[in-house]
């Protein structure tokens, strides 16, 4: 029988056990995407550690916190032009991670650089000021590009991040983050391998609230763990998405929204789950799927049947991962879902724009033919349509793409 690095995994504990290291010398714990917006912006600015409700003393057991930090935080500042939303948080949202505290930023997404290039230059000065450390942008591509060696407990750490570089947001010869170069990406793991004890290798990238990651992402997460990665983590999705085992690798696709609050009811995007990893010289020894559901207030454990439930939904959107064709039949159910009317749809939202505010309509449009994600999606949609396969998917990964995309959190009082 072929072993799927799902034998080590206790769903009913959410603990995978490596079973290859000794007992683990330190923990980290690795966060989801971070942003004191919408209904947290007051409350991470006030009491910034009512914020995080009983997640807090997880993240405090730890020896090292990672977060993805996903806006700028800076003064006054004017918005570029992009394809979707913009987010800035103001410089006395730091103390919302300094009251953890989080010891490293991750800065490779969609959105630090939504307020220009002297907001991130204000935010990496912030960062500095409160010794939080940072990877994965920078002023130059080789201070985006530079991975992060750190010792905890005498386990040197490793970590690589980088993104898809959405709106071309990508560092050429100036200010930018850790693009999409797979290949480079690899270069920088075998450059820090003999330095480091752990490599983690953490990516913002995939296409935002379906269940299970686009081909592109999970070839590339294959090639990264190939390169020597000990374990990698994604966000940007917004969702949970299930987790995966390359060569004893594992591979947490999504981690959902973190401190990251989205004016919706839909279930999926108030759940979401942290990492906590168990390490040692010899290597990883465990990871502990720690997850909470997102309220306007603050985050919270789930318990008894929520927790339950969750785990059950995480299984079923990680069991088609170790079949060989289960991404590819995944990735169907989704543009099954989207389908023609997805399509024609999203064109008519971009070209009203186009009439409407034509800078923003460029910038949406510029981005689906220039970003990864969207180039994938598009490509392989339209392709469907031509040969007339856009509705041939397997049930369970339409059923799947439905619920996840559709299904509401269910109001006080009604049954779960």
């Amino acid at each position: 029988m072929t072993k799927t690095g799902l034998e080590g995994l206790d769903w009913g504990r959410g603990r995978w056990v490596s079973g290859l290291a000794p007992q683990a010398r330190a923990e980290i714990v690795i966060a989801a995407d971070w942003a004191p917006i919408r209904a947290f912006d007051d409350i991470v600015a006030r009491t910034p550690e009512a914020v995080y409700g009983d997640t807090l003393p997880v993240l405090r057991a730890a020896d090292l916190r990672i977060v993805n930090l996903e806006c700028a935080l800076a003064g006054d500042a004017e918005a570029v032009w992009k394809s979707g939303s913009v987010f800035k948080g103001r410089p006395e949202h730091i103390r919302g991670l300094t009251a953890v505290p989080f010891e490293v930023a991750t800065l490779a997404n969609n959105h630090v650089f939504d307020y220009g290039t002297e907001a991130f230059r204000e935010t990496l000065k912030l960062l500095g000021e409160h010794s939080i450390r940072f990877v994965g942008a920078g002023m130059n591509p080789e201070e985006a590009r530079r991975p992060l060696v750190l010792e905890v407990q005498g386990v040197r750490i490793g970590i690589v991040n980088f993104s898809e570089g959405e709106d071309l947001t990508a560092a050429e010869d100036g200010p930018g983050v850790f693009g999409w170069d797979v290949g480079a990406v690899a270069e920088s793991i075998r450059a820090i391998r003999s330095d480091a004890d752990i490599v983690l290798v953490v990516c913002h990238g995939g296409v935002e609230y379906i269940p299970f990651p686009p081909p592109y992402l999970a070839e590339a997460f294959r090639r990264v763990s190939e390169a020597g990665a000990d374990l990698v983590i994604g966000h940007h999705a917004h969702v949970p998405q299930g987790i995966q085992f390359v060569n004893g690798v594992p591979i947490c696709y999504s981690l959902g929204n973190f401190v990251f609050w989205q004016e919706t009811d839909l279930l999926y995007r108030k759940l979401g789950y942290l990492v906590k990893a168990g390490v040692c010289r010899e290597g990883l020894s465990h990871l502990d799927i720690i997850p909470y559901g997102i309220g306007p207030g603050s985050l919270g454990l789930l318990h008894g049947d929520e927790r339950a439930q969750f785990f059950e939904a995480l299984e079923r959107v990680t069991l088609p991962l170790a079949e060989p064709t289960g991404i590819a039949e995944a990735w169907q159910g989704f543009l099954r879902y989207y389908g023609i009317r997805g399509f024609r749809d999203e064109m008519a939202t971009i070209l009203a724009k186009m009439d409407e505010e034509p800078a923003k309509g460029a910038a949406m449009l510029r981005n689906r033919v220039a970003t990864m994600q969207h180039r994938e999606h598009w490509v392989d949609a339209m392709t469907r349509i031509m040969d007339g396969t856009i509705d041939d998917s397997p049930q369970w990964a339409y059923d799947l793409a439905v619920e996840w995309l559709t299904r509401k959190r269910p109001a006080p009082g009604e049954p779960r």
